[in-house]
């Protein structure tokens, strides 16, 4: 039975809520429970309307489930307007297809892999929140040309982008396949590079340290204890210098979970639009005044050996329009700045 939504529009619901953690007696609620607790007034209709309708997030990211139960530690946030619709499979880019894997080019806002508590979920309830995972087979189908009953062949995961960053992302079609990229990128092999701008300047280095999974605040990072955590090493170059900003060059020797964001941050130097790790060592927060539109990070590169024909494969992908344009207003006020400064010199 579809789900009737109220049409009434007032005040309720244009509200919005600043993201907050989870109170400790919440934990177990469902997201409509917490939220209806947090807007007095608001009908179960009204607040499960707000949720279906792409506005309510989780840990910072959409969630259409009234249902779901909250843990603790977790975020919520009601947005004042609905969250972007899902990429269009128009968006996605197969750069390269053959019957052993598949390289596709990612839009920045949408998932790489679908977490494994949602895989049991609907194909209904998949495509309100689609990941690539599950927008590849459809389009590899369309390809190929081939008209299949019942479920696709599923991809297989072997590495994956933060759901913010854009660039080069390969999938596994083959067991043999997934084994032999598996291999290259335990051995460190496979070619990944970046491009991400970050305020300040930042000259060319190799950052390496180990990673835990709580660094003291509940978020990824580094330790000093020896011999604890996973090696983590990231070669940094600088593509261009920007005025207030740098924009960097980024190679992954090893490939951690958000490990050029961690990095940069520990260095004094945030990824411009990161939600995630911006905060000073005291816990406060750094502004971030670059009015980046997204998380300013992009996989630009990517190249391995081919798990099969043991061919050298290598692919580029050029910045999104979103992060060129990003680039173009820090280059334009730069421009305005020193403008203004050469007019007061002559006066």
């Amino acid at each position: 039975m579809s789900q009737a939504f109220p049409t009434q529009r007032g005040p309720d619901m244009n509200s919005s809520l600043a993201p907050f953690a989870l109170p400790a007696d919440q934990v177990g609620l469902t997201l409509a429970a917490v939220l209806r607790q947090r807007l007095p007034g608001r009908s179960w209709s009204q607040v499960r309307r707000l949720i279906y309708t792409r506005r309510a997030r989780v840990n910072g990211e959409l969630c259409l489930d009234p249902a779901r139960r909250l843990k603790e530690g977790e975020t919520v946030e009601l947005l004042a307007r609905p969250a972007a619709k899902p990429h269009p499979t128009e968006t996605i880019v197969l750069r390269h297809l053959d019957e052993q894997l598949v390289v596709v080019e990612k839009p920045a806002g949408i998932s790489t892999v679908r977490h494994p508590v949602e895989r049991d979920w609907s194909e209904r309830r998949k495509m309100l929140s689609p990941t690539l995972e599950d927008l590849v087979p459809k389009l590899i189908a369309q390809r190929e040309g081939r008209i299949r009953k019942g479920p696709l062949p599923r991809l297989r995961i072997v590495h994956r982008l933060d759901k913010e960053t854009s660039g080069l992302v390969v999938f596994a079609r083959t067991v043999a396949a997934e084994r032999g990229l598996g291999k290259q990128f335990h051995a460190h092999t496979v070619t990944r590079r970046y491009l991400a701008v970050v305020p300040g300047f930042v000259s060319p280095q190799r950052i390496a340290s180990r990673f835990v999974r709580d660094r003291g605040d509940g978020r990824r990072g580094s330790t000093n204890q020896p011999g604890v955590g996973k090696e983590a090493i990231t070669h940094i170059d600088v593509k261009e210098r920007l005025p207030g900003y740098t924009l960097l060059s980024c190679r992954l020797e090893t490939g951690r979970t958000h490990q050029i964001r961690i990095h940069l941050a520990e260095l004094g130097h945030p990824v411009c639009g990161d939600k995630v790790y911006h905060h000073l060592p005291d816990g406060s927060i750094r502004p971030d005044r670059s009015g980046a539109p997204r998380l300013a990070l992009h996989a630009v590169e990517l190249g391995f050996v081919h798990p099969i024909t043991h061919q050298e494969m290598h692919w580029e992908m050029p910045l999104p329009p979103d992060l060129q344009a990003f680039l173009e207003r820090l280059r334009t006020a730069g421009r305005g700045k020193h403008a203004d400064q050469v007019d007061r010199h002559r006066s």
